[in-house]
């Protein structure tokens, strides 16, 4: 790791995404762009959440395979390894014992309220895990081993980064440190990510693209060759008004997709929203699909070159793992002398 990386200086900030399904744009300039940016300014850690990601059903056979390959398409992105430290959740085991650790300070209540919990145990049925319920508590521990000052969150995060909040501030450090002096556990801010952060779907402009939508034509993946994501772009939900403006919500669609155009092309929304406003939709299609096929061209080829290279990008990860190790078990620790375990010998 480089002085900057390591400076106690710099606020620290943590975030991660699942290994289920492929990244996709949204993922990219809603979180993943906004990283590489924090890497000037923070010192940041970046994990692959494969924890979280066997709280609904999931493919064992896939898991570890899509836990590398997001792994490569951090790097692939922008992500620097010798900037910041990027890691796989599970490999640091004081993740899941810090996990049982608050689990039995966190009043079932508290759990039993959120959002999207109840979204999707009303999916799920009778196949919903304790997991899925105890999902916002592997969430709190993640952020809290590491002593975060900041959560990059998006809109649908805020009530998870809340809890942990809740955790650290109610059950942990105004119990078992009453004085609060020395409080146990850092109670980190929310980083509101900038413009880009919410990335709609292909098919419908008022939904979050997302992963586990069953219709592939809704997202483009960070790695859909040119003639797939012309094909999809192709195909993306339109209106039969002429030229493509911002704000009108009326037209999520146009909104959505003139958005990705000034991201991927590099404009301002000034100046895409003047490129496109009296065009129509058989001209602007091209126009975003070229953009986006350029954009996505160098992270594809870096993620290819990076896949062909298993024993670099597991050393990435081994190295990350160490330094990760390292900050979690010393707040492990804190938090294990403070509910009065014995100390380990």
């Amino acid at each position: 790791m480089t002085e900057a990386a390591t400076t106690p200086a710099r606020p620290r900030v943590l975030s991660g995404v699942q290994p289920t399904g492929a990244l996709h744009l949204g993922n990219w300039l809603g979180a993943i762009r906004n990283w590489v940016d924090l890497q000037d300014s923070h010192d940041t850690f970046f994990c692959v959440v494969d924890l979280h990601a066997i709280t609904v059903p999931h493919d064992p056979r896939r898991l570890a395979e899509d836990t590398l390959s997001t792994a490569a398409l951090y790097l692939a992105c922008g992500i620097d390894p010798q900037r910041s430290t990027v890691f796989v959740q599970s490999h640091v085991s004081a993740h899941s014992e810090l996990c049982w650790l608050l689990n039995c300070v966190t009043p079932l209540n508290w759990l039993e309220r959120m959002i999207q919990f109840r979204e999707k145990a009303l999916k799920q049925g009778d196949n919903v895990s304790a997991g899925l319920l105890d999902y916002p508590v592997l969430m709190a521990a993640d952020i809290l081993l590491y002593d975060a000052d900041r959560v990059p969150v998006g809109e649908d995060q805020k009530q998870h980064l809340e809890l942990a909040r809740d955790i650290a501030q109610q059950r942990i450090n105004a119990r078992f440190a009453p004085d609060g002096e020395h409080p146990i556990l850092k109670v980190p801010e929310p980083l509101i990510l900038k413009e880009g952060a919410r990335v709609m779907s292909l098919t419908d402009g008022t939904s979050k693209m997302s992963k586990s939508d069953p219709n592939e034509g809704s997202r483009i993946t960070l790695l859909d060759p040119p003639e797939v994501i012309t094909r999809k772009i192709k195909r993306a939900k339109t209106d039969p008004v002429m030229g493509l403006e911002f704000g009108n919500p009326e037209r999520p669609e146009a909104d959505n997709l003139l958005g990705l155009y000034a991201l991927l092309a590099g404009r301002s929304r000034e100046h895409a929203a003047a490129e496109c406003a009296s065009m129509g939709w058989g001209s602007f299609k091209p126009l975003l699909a070229e953009a986006t096929v350029e954009a996505l061209r160098p992270l594809q080829t870096r993620y290819l070159e990076l896949r062909s290279d298993p024993a670099t990008l597991q050393q990435v990860l081994r190295a990350g793992r160490e330094r990760a190790a390292g900050v979690a078990t010393a707040t492990l620790e804190r938090v294990r002398a403070a509910l009065g375990f014995l100390e380990r010998g």
